[in-house]
């Protein structure tokens, strides 16, 4: 079985974390490594460049801490050539599965960092960023996060939509996940192109509000979108442990929500410290085997680990191959 995952935030990790005992990313103690992508059947991983804008830079700016992560990534894509190589379209990915190397595809996890500057998206499309939160947990120049504290509804700002249009011309992926539903709304409205929400689960069956209602399910599988199923336990159920069963659960409510074709897997390792039952991508294999042995069809437990993502690659990038 292969897999691909939307979401880890393994490089933030590691670039705050640099020189001390956590390894690298071939190697490390993180629940994301080189080798357990590798060991675990991996084709491709979406690694996020993560950006607390609360937390000061170590580089001096947010946006110079996102080109590091961005540079530690493709340093160290360099020294593991035979293990990963970057991929910024479905062509990419195609050409480095043929070779048995896994994909690396770099995201951004808090388009705050844009600050009002709309060339800063050319030069992020440039170095690789191929998929952009528009926001994380914060307000920022974009719009408004899930959990803003709001006394009217508030979508996304006149420079939010400007730097929608301008990612849709570039092939820069919106993601939905962390955004308010005021912000989702005007990214289905203004937006042309498909969405992701890489690492959200099902609202109706674990009502937070980062999780997605049954409507925003059905109009991201109609827009040829794709969700990816989140291991955090506060979007699962009530219980504070990660557990396989209500992975399972999600899965098929957002399945039967929105058809067969619109789930992925979107982990978010590396982006929480909890208990989980599937510690990292060295136990991937669990989740499954888990859906073989809870009814679902061969073909379908194969969709959901990484058919979609590809199908999903193909329909936004393949027409620029």
């Amino acid at each position: 079985m292969h897999f691909i995952d939307f979401h880890a935030d393994t490089l933030n990790r590691l670039f705050y974390q640099e020189g001390s005992e956590l390894g690298d990313l071939w190697e490390n103690k993180c629940h994301v490594s080189l080798k357990t992508l590798q060991q675990s059947g991996y084709t491709a991983q979406m690694f996020a460049c993560f950006l607390n804008l609360k937390r000061p830079p170590r580089l001096g700016s947010h946006y110079q801490d996102v080109l590091g992560m961005i540079d530690l990534f493709r340093q160290q894509a360099c020294e593991y050539e035979d293990k990963v190589r970057f991929a910024g379209s479905f062509q990419d990915y195609a050409e480095n599965k043929k070779q048995g190397v896994i994909s690396g595809f770099l995201t951004l996890e808090e388009g705050g960092v844009l600050e009002n500057r709309i060339e800063r998206l050319d030069e992020l499309y440039e170095k690789g960023i191929r998929v952009i939160n528009m926001t994380w947990n914060h307000e920022n120049c974009l719009g408004y996060p899930h959990c803003a504290a709001q006394s009217q509804p508030r979508g996304l700002k006149a420079f939010g939509l400007e730097a929608l249009n301008r990612m849709d011309e570039l092939g820069i992926i919106a993601d939905v996940s962390h955004l308010s539903d005021e912000g989702f709304e005007d990214v289905m409205r203004y937006g042309n192109r498909p969405v992701m929400a890489t690492h959200s689960n099902a609202r109706a069956l674990r009502p937070v509000s980062r999780n997605l209602s049954d409507d925003m399910i059905r109009r991201i599988a109609d827009r040829g979108g794709i969700i990816g199923l989140n291991f955090y336990s506060d979007f699962l159920s009530e219980d504070p442990v990660s557990r396989i069963p209500d992975l399972l659960r999600h899965c098929r409510h957002i399945i039967n929500i929105g058809g067969e074709e619109v789930l992925g897997i979107g982990a978010d390792f590396d982006g929480m410290d909890i208990e989980l039952e599937i510690d990292g991508v060295k136990e991937i294999v669990k989740l499954a085997n888990a859906m073989e042995r809870d009814g679902f069809s061969e073909r379908l437990t194969e969709l959901i680990c990484y058919r979609n993502a590809e199908n999903f690659f193909y329909r936004y990038w393949g027409d620029s191959v």
